[in-house]
């Protein structure tokens, strides 16, 4: 009598009559099945291999086309043995699972996404910055004061701008008094304007000195008209001088001020060169001393610019300058000598040549019918 063979009770699966499997047991399975493959595998993906109970080969759960899918074959093969499991656990590391898709297997190590830059992070890391390079300067400034400090020099360019300086403070004053003159010489026309008002007045009503009145209402009238020729000259010098001082000179002076704070920088990080260059060379010192070269060559382009542009500016303003200021002396003697020499016809003569035209008392308003 044939012995039977063994039969573990976990390997029996139950069938119909026709053969296939009982529906409630196949479904329990699939359950089953579906729970231990991995996420985006399913069930359609699969099929079974069996073998012999008394084989010693594993059972595999093969990942390919169902019978009648048209989905196209994985190549991936998943074993639910131990050997099968200690080898996924192994390429558990070149797993890589991208954001809302499935999981893929890569060969090769992990790829991590850059971190986007926090704007918090950035504005910290230039306050950083620029309180190092503020305390830099400021150590810089303070040591010169003391006189422990080298500072760079350039002779010709800082003599240039002491002089510019030093005109500006004489054209100011040049300017203050043109100013004074204008407010007292405005008095005056307006004075004389009322003297000669009083005096036609009482020409009229003085029939004994009718001529003596009327002589001299006309004389102050002319006054009048000759002072409002020269005010507008005048005027037209302060404008002018104003322009230069406060426009062309300042704006000079402004680039003045940016090329003393690069040098201040140039000087401040260049300090700092020397003193790691004369310390000592180790691992710990070379990438310091490699990083301050290249802010040190930095802010020496930086301050050759400055430089640069401090000359170039310096040159034309000093054209424009004895240009300008050649045409409103001239304009301001002349027009001084024909007013009081009482030459009216040169008084106005000088205007037109510098093509200044006086304004008419109440021309700025508009007239009532501009108004409607």
């Amino acid at each position: 009598m044939a012995q039977e063979s063994p039969k573990n009770s976990a390997a029996e699966i139950p069938v119909t009559s026709n053969g296939q499997l009982e529906d409630s047991h196949e479904h329990s399975f699939n359950r089953d099945l579906k729970r231990s493959l991995p996420v985006g595998l399913g069930l359609s993906e699969t099929k079974i291999t069996s073998h012999g109970f008394d084989s010693t080969k594993e059972g595999v759960i093969e990942a390919g086309p169902f019978p009648g899918s048209s989905a196209s074959p994985k190549s991936s093969v998943i074993s639910p043995s131990s050997a099968a499991a200690s080898r996924l656990a192994g390429q558990g590391c070149d797993l890589i699972i991208p954001t809302g898709g499935r999981a893929q297997q890569k060969s090769g190590p992990v790829v991590l996404a850059d971190e986007v830059k926090n704007p918090a992070m950035e504005k910290l890391e230039l306050v950083r910055k620029w309180s190092l390079n503020t305390y830099k300067c400021t150590r810089q400034i303070i040591s010169e004061k003391l006189g422990r400090g080298s500072r760079t020099v350039d002779l010709e360019l800082e003599a240039q701008i002491d002089i510019l300086r030093d005109n500006k403070k004489k054209y100011e004053n040049i300017l203050k008094l043109a100013q004074t003159l204008s407010t007292q010489l405005f008095q005056m026309v307006h004075t004389q304007r009322q003297l000669g008002d009083a005096f036609a007045d009482l020409s009229l009503k003085s029939l004994e000195l009718h001529e003596e009145f009327g002589y001299n209402a006309d004389t102050q009238k002319l006054l009048a008209k000759n002072g409002e020729t020269l005010l507008g000259a005048i005027n037209f010098f302060i404008a002018s001088v104003n322009t230069l001082v406060n426009k062309t000179i300042e704006d000079t002076l402004l680039t003045v001020k940016q090329y003393e704070s690069a040098r201040i920088e140039y000087d401040a990080y260049r300090t700092d060169l020397e003193e790691l260059n004369l310390g000592p060379r180790d691992a710990n010192t070379l990438p310091k001393i490699e990083q301050s070269q290249q802010l040190f060559q930095v802010h020496k382009e930086k301050y050759d610019k400055m430089r640069n542009d401090v000359s170039i500016k310096l040159k034309f303003l000093e054209e424009n300058k004895v240009k300008v200021l050649h045409n409103q002396l001239v304009l301001f003697h002349n027009a001084i000598a024909a007013y009081f020499a009482g030459n009216q016809k040169q008084l106005e003569q000088t205007l037109k040549q510098f093509h200044i035209k006086l304004k008419t008392p109440g021309a700025d308003a508009p007239s009532w019918l501009e108004e409607q």
